[in-house]
């Protein structure tokens, strides 16, 4: 028998949200580098956004990965989809995220896309307001997400049954 317990990291599912060149100006002209954005999840309702800068594109991948690790947060959801309506927002991006009942599918563009799918979410309606800036957007649905409340936790706060605050179409089942 080993003395030490081998410690694996939980793998998370890392999508690569943007490539862009950047230019600082300096003196002698434009000095090029990268910056790539990442999301990373693992898929239970844990997600994290990481931005990398680096002179060569697998350095910066590389830094938005570890960044992205680190910056995880825990959301809530309700089942496959989310508990209740919300929006988001960063600078002029707004995304609108809506609860959708099961076997809707992710309704939603690229970077909201990837941050969605990498916490887990598999039926969601959304739309994406205002600036199309990439990487506004993605924070604006991580901060859409960081608003979610547990439908346990809302009908705590209102003095309500937590099914009177489930989504609709859980309700019509369940009464």
């Amino acid at each position: 028998m080993s003395d030490y317990i081998e410690y694996i990291e939980p793998e998370f599912d890392e999508r690569v949200v943007e490539i862009a060149r950047v230019a600082k100006v300096v003196r002698g002209g434009r000095r090029f580098s990268f910056r790539v954005t990442v999301v990373a999840g693992d898929n239970k309702g844990s997600v994290g956004i990481g931005v990398g800068k680096a002179n060569a594109v697998p350095d910066a991948m590389r830094k938005a990965a570890e960044r992205a690790r680190k910056n995880m947060h825990k959301i809530s959801l309700f089942g496959t989809t989310i508990p209740h309506e919300v929006v988001g927002k960063i600078s002029c991006a707004k995304v609108l995220l809506k609860p959708a009942s099961r076997g809707t599918g992710v309704i939603a563009g690229g970077g909201v896309r990837a941050v969605l799918e990498s916490a887990g979410i598999s039926d969601i309606l959304t739309k994406s307001l205002g600036s199309s800036n990439l990487l506004n957007v993605v924070f604006a649905t991580m901060n859409a997400l960081e608003q979610l409340k547990s439908p346990q936790e809302e009908a705590a706060r209102r003095g309500k049954s937590p099914k009177d605050v489930t989504p609709f179409w859980e309700r019509k089942k369940n009464g």
